[in-house]
């Protein structure tokens, strides 16, 4: 059996979380023994692949910058056609398969159209069309973004699978705070845009140093990620806060960088109005640190008891949040404990195993 994988997103060098997806679901395919099936991993001309595969994974460089899947990849497809063909995100070619399966992480556009270009509603509308119209199978991260499925489109319900994304569960040695760090830090990880509800979270802020630490200065929010549509009004809303000097903006960051500064955050927040899964909750937890998520979507569902749960577009509510988590030593020892189980329930070898299944019985 032959099984291709588009990998064009799996390998570029500042991943976001689709593609953080592909590279990690690649990666540990590697680990498992599937020797009885051919792997063709569909890439583009100056990908870099950093871990070894099997004999049985066939790498095909598709020489094509522009329209690279609807033309590029419908060439590959029609000249050496895939028993299955597997898309982990979103964009079907035209010649495809019968058996082609894709993966849709989220229907934020749906929800909240205001927080997107005209041009990305017009493409992401177009892809989520077709993915659902040509694919045999489509994955989704969530039952909500299921349920949006079936709302919006359509979809049978069979044809949807669940399968959750993976994190990585650290060790209790990596999990230690740095004790010598004279700051608190509020982190937030993710792209820097309007639909993560960041104008009010740095309202929050502002409020919770108002009302609770007026005259302490070891409070700082960080805000790290790639900017998107949205950012000049979070750039703005930062430059005219009165605590402007305590708010730390970082664009993208790499996988060291990230983990620095979950090991010197004291409190991780992810207030987006929605969400197809969060994974920056659970990576929180697996750190230790307590997490505040909004209780939309399907953040609810993602981070189960272990986060506390706020209306992204109450103010009030978010600062009184982070104020529980730092006046009580107990609900954070609490919050720890729970956030470590909750991760066991994710791991990206389950995600591999769920998703290699589906492509073997679509």
């Amino acid at each position: 059996m032959k099984i291709g994988i588009d990998a064009s997103r799996a390998f570029i060098e500042k991943k976001t979380g689709t593609e953080e997806y592909s590279y990690q679901l690649i990666k540990n395919l590697t680990k498992i023994d599937i020797s009885p099936y051919q792997i063709f991993l569909y890439v583009k001309n100056n990908s870099k692949i950093d871990f070894d595969l099997p004999k049985n994974f066939i790498v095909k460089k598709i020489c094509y910058n522009k329209l690279w899947t609807q033309f590029g990849l419908s060439l590959e497809m029609k000249k050496n056609t895939v028993d299955t063909l597997f898309v982990p995100s979103y964009s079907i070619p035209i010649i495809h398969p019968k058996n082609t399966i894709v993966t849709i992480h989220g229907l934020e556009f749906k929800h909240y159209p205001e927080s997107y270009s005209l041009k990305e509603k017009f493409f992401l509308e177009l892809n989520t069309l077709i993915s659902v119209k040509w694919s045999s199978k489509i994955i989704v991260p969530s039952e909500s973004t299921k349920k949006d499925l079936i709302r919006f489109y359509g979809v049978e319900s069979d044809k949807v699978k669940v399968v959750y994304h993976g994190t990585r569960i650290m060790n209790q040695e990596s999990r230690i705070k740095n004790q010598e760090n004279h700051k608190f830090n509020i982190l937030f990880i993710g792209r820097l845009e309007k639909r993560k509800n960041l104008v009010n979270l740095i309202k929050a802020f502002e409020l919770f140093k108002k009302r609770y630490t007026l005259h302490v200065a070891r409070y700082t929010l960080i805000l790290a990620g790639k900017e998107g549509f949205g950012f000049e009004e979070i750039k703005k809303a930062i430059q005219e806060s009165p605590f402007s000097k305590d708010i730390i903006l970082k664009n993208y960051v790499t996988e060291k960088e990230k983990d620095e500064l979950y090991k010197k955050a004291d409190l991780s927040i992810l207030p987006s109005f929605y969400e197809g899964f969060g994974l920056p909750v659970l990576e929180a937890m697996s750190y230790g640190v307590p997490v505040i998520c909004s209780n939309t979507s399907s953040l609810p569902e993602i981070a189960g008891d272990a986060a506390l749960l706020v209306d992204p577009n109450n103010i009030e509510e978010i600062a009184e949040a982070i104020n529980r988590i730092f006046s009580d030593d107990n609900l954070k020892k609490e919050m720890d404990r729970k956030g470590f189980e909750n991760v066991k329930r994710f791991s990206w070898k389950k995600c591999v195993k769920e998703t290699l299944d589906t492509l073997l019985h679509c």
